[in-house]
């Protein structure tokens, strides 16, 4: 028997909820949600910024590997930007000041946004960087459009095994929850569960790369987690992915339950 096999889920709540609305760059927190059957959160993952000339076709949108666009596996500097999106304008700062702004729906907005990042990661880049989007296409690094939750206690166990303090965003999650049994996610798949009143088929478990080496407070890299948890458990599996099999709202506070 697994170590997850024998854990039972017990008063677990949703603790925090997430977007990214251009991959690679910061979260947006949200209170509350509503999430459709078959869809991401809204606006999570709706805009990449290729790296140079790429393969990515608006007219007729795939899925395609983190590494043609601009991610914190490779491009760690991106973690110390903090951005905004309204809708409509994405605005990029740091340390308080900020450095670009622009409506990403219009030329000239992503053509601001453009060249901010052209002059940012000018020794990064492979070619002059492309806002790029397609209606209703999902720049997630799997090509199910889906929900990414973490657990809390999974986080908590980490730290313990590596000795140091862990920040839950290295690992990008939409959804973070709390009250299951450290590792306890990682025997969900195949189950439905509850998040308020959503609900999602949990399908993957999630394989973590290098992004999560990549201190969010200040875009430093330091340490392996992907290794640590390799040397701990026998994989690199760190949180799960669903997707939402029935719509509604969830709200911080809302409980999670295994359905």
């Amino acid at each position: 028997m697994r170590e997850w096999e024998t854990y039972y889920m017990v008063d677990a709540t949703i603790a925090g909820l997430y977007r990214y609305p251009v991959k690679g760059l910061s979260a947006e927190r949200l209170s509350e949600v509503w999430v459709e059957a078959g869809e991401t959160l809204p606006f999570d993952r709706a805009y990449a910024i290729e790296n140079g000339p790429g393969a990515f076709d608006e007219a007729a949108p795939r899925h395609l590997p983190k590494v043609a666009f601009l991610c914190l596996m490779r491009d760690e500097r991106l973690a110390a930007l903090r951005t905004v999106y309204d809708g409509d304008t994405l605005t990029i700062s740091r340390d308080g000041k900020v450095l670009a702004s622009g409506a990403l729906g219009t030329a000239n907005g992503r053509a601001a946004i453009e060249g901010f990042i052209a002059r940012e990661l000018a020794t990064e880049l492979r070619g002059r960087p492309r806002v790029v989007s397609a209606p209703g296409h999902s720049f997630s690094d799997v090509k199910e459009k889906c929900l990414h939750i973490i657990n809390l206690a999974s986080v908590r166990a980490l730290e313990q095994s590596t000795g140091g303090a862990i920040d839950p965003m290295r690992f990008r999650a939409n959804v973070l929850i709390d009250g299951l049994e450290p590792w306890a996610e990682l025997g969900l798949l195949g189950r439905e569960v509850t998040l308020g009143t959503a609900r999602g088929l949990v399908f993957k478990r999630t394989v973590r790369c290098a992004a999560t080496n990549v201190d969010p407070a200040n875009g430093l890299r330091g340490g392996d987690l992907p290794d640590e948890i390799f040397r701990a458990h026998g994989h690199r599996d760190f949180g799960i992915y669903a997707t939402v099999t029935r719509g509604g709202i969830m709200r911080t506070g809302d409980t999670f339950e295994i359905t």
